[in-house]
């Protein structure tokens, strides 16, 4: 017969067991990248996901959880907190960037990448980035492949971790870089 202490921690066991299931995100089985694998992905006209977000400049750096929305004429990128605290919506559409913080007081600019890098404080690519983020060079810029992905405008462009997603192979672990900014990007949800 067991002791109450054994009982104890017997059935803690089994609890912590079921529910670590539940409280830490399950990751993807490795697969490595292959620009041959990501071709049909031009022709791709509608995706989402949802992800987690680190960029590091010189002098700042930040972290947000990321809804990014891809439609043929509009990038909706929604960058929050935890909890969705300090939310702000990024909306690209021919050639015009609005800047949404909730505050009631929208920005808009016909510069979108110098808009952005302004109000960031740093340099994002976010028009390239539309076609890192599914593993896909830029196509109106040359780019060299190398063994986890390619550089291309002066960038290096890492697919750490591939998942399947819809019969497809789409980026888990992506890191962009150049001398001045690093950026991590863990895509935890993928729609396609």
């Amino acid at each position: 017969m067991l002791n109450s202490k054994t009982k104890v921690l017997i059935w803690g066991c089994c609890f912590f067991a079921l529910s670590g299931c539940s409280l830490f995100p399950v990751e993807p089985p490795a697969i490595a990248y292959s620009k041959t694998a990501t071709l049909p992905l031009y022709k791709l006209q509608q995706w989402s996901f949802e992800g987690r977000l680190s960029i590091t400049g010189h002098n700042d750096s930040w972290t947000a959880n990321t809804d990014w929305q891809h439609s043929v004429d509009k990038e909706r990128v929604k960058l929050s907190g935890p909890l969705g605290q300090g939310a702000t919506v990024i909306e690209l559409t021919k050639g015009k960037v609005t800047i949404d913080r909730g505050d009631g007081k929208v920005q808009t600019s016909d510069q979108p990448e110098a808009f952005i890098n302004q109000q960031l404080g740093m340099f994002v690519p976010i028009e390239s980035l539309r076609y890192w983020v599914i593993g896909l060079p830029e196509p109106t810029q040359k780019f060299t492949e190398t063994p986890t992905g390619f550089q291309q405008a002066g960038w290096m462009i890492e697919y750490k971790q591939m998942q399947d997603v819809a019969k497809t192979t789409m980026p888990y672990k992506i890191n962009v870089s150049n001398e001045h900014v690093k950026l991590k990007l863990i895509i935890d949800q993928w729609l396609l």
